[in-house]
Order: C-alpha cells, then sequence, then structure tokens
C-alpha cells in the first residue's frame, strides 16, 4: 500500500512542478526572477530589492501581478 501511494504522489508532484514551470513561462523575465528568488531562493523582498536595484515596494508589486498571472493562468 505504501508504494501505490508514493507513486501518486510522485505523479502529483510533477504534474505540479510542470504546471508551476508553464505558469513561470507566462511572466516577463523581471517577474520570473523576481518569483524565484522569492520562492525557489528564500530571499525577502528587501534582499531581491538590492540585489535587482529596484525599491522593496517595486519588488512588492512586481510579486503580486506575477502571483495574479499565475493563478489565473492555473485556474
Amino acid at each position: 500500500m505504501d508504494q501505490i501511494s508514493d507513486r501518486k504522489n510522485k505523479e502529483e508532484n510533477w504534474v505540479r512542478d510542470l504546471s508551476l514551470s508553464e505558469a513561470m513561462k507566462k511572466l516577463s523575465p523581471r517577474e520570473n526572477h523576481i518569483i524565484s528568488l522569492r520562492f525557489f531562493e528564500g530571499r525577502t523582498q528587501m534582499e531581491v530589492a538590492e540585489e535587482i536595484h529596484i525599491s522593496q515596494a517595486q519588488v512588492s508589486r512586481l510579486e503580486k501581478n506575477a502571483l495574479k498571472t499565475m493563478r489565473n493562468y492555473l485556474s
């Protein structure tokens, strides 16, 4: 039974990862970079802002728009 459940989890993870990858393709390069830094590298908005030389407020706005784009694609 554990093997069946494990296979199901792997399939669900694969589908989720594929969907997420496709959703990220809908973003601009800048938005993609911000989402990658924030959610895959665990950076704060301040750290992202310093790295790409924009304000934290701009990072927040771009992140919000990127997540909305991804959510719309996935729904």
